[in-house]
């Protein structure tokens, strides 16, 4: 058992909270059985670590609950914990989730989960919060591992890629799509507070618009999901 802070290893460990350690080195931070079960399922798991020993993770190390709360930075520790391997990119699939300036880590994990829930295979974060970092993580509940991450913007996107249609959604009561585009596509959604930025407004092929009654406007991450949705080949949910 690891019982002090200052042992190599955890200080090895702990610099994987920052973003800058994780770009270096490739790895990650973990917590929660879910998604050291995700991560292991994917062969991206290196090291595991727990309150008490885990029978399935028998090479696991055991720390104790001071050391984990100082691993993980939380108040209430989680049970495990563990280092992954951040997954390696790939070539943009047929269906893609384009993230621009969207920073709350819980809609980031949202998005993700929905992403791959309604065959969105690629998500592309462009100035959006880190997907590796602890709060979205756990957010996505395993399904980053599932994911096809990429870091670009949208003009780059639509260079690297000009056969996907660039669909976007916007606050336009106008923007209205009656045929869903054929893939390959690219849904692009825009900050909580601000939406799209201009620029992007412009260089988009469509726009679409969620149909709502008695408020102004739906959270990005329930917008998101809509459209996705919609995109996965059910009835439009939107005019």
């Amino acid at each position: 058992m690891i019982t002090s802070t200052q042992n190599a290893t955890i200080k090895d460990v702990k610099k994987l909270l920052m973003k800058k350690y994780r770009q270096k080195e490739g790895r990650m931070l973990i917590e929660g059985k879910n998604l050291l079960d995700a991560a292991k399922a994917h062969n991206l798991l290196e090291s595991s670590f727990h309150l008490e020993p885990h029978p399935d993770y028998p090479k696991g190390t055991v720390l104790s609950d001071h050391v984990m709360r100082h691993l993980t930075k939380t108040k209430t520790p989680p049970r495990d914990a563990g280092v992954a391997k951040i997954p390696a990119s790939q070539t943009a699939g047929k269906r893609v989730l384009i993230l621009e300036n969207v920073q709350d880590p819980g809609n980031v994990g949202t998005l993700l989960r929905s992403a791959l829930a309604f065959g969105f295979d690629t998500v592309v974060f462009d100035e959006s919060a880190d997907p590796y970092a602890q709060k979205v993580m756990r957010s996505t509940q395993g399904a980053i591992f599932s994911l096809n991450i990429l870091f670009d913007t949208v003009p780059g996107f639509k260079s690297a890629y000009p056969g996907h249609t660039l669909v976007g959604a916007h606050l336009d009561r106008d923007a209205k799509t009656y045929e869903l585009p054929a893939d390959p596509l690219a849904l692009v959604l825009g900050n909580e507070g601000h939406g799209l930025k201009d620029s992007t407004i412009r260089s988009l092929d469509r726009t679409v618009y969620v149909q709502i009654q008695n408020i102004d406007s739906l959270n990005v991450a329930i917008a998101g999901s809509i459209i996705m949705h919609a995109f996965s080949g059910e009835k439009p949910l939107f005019g």
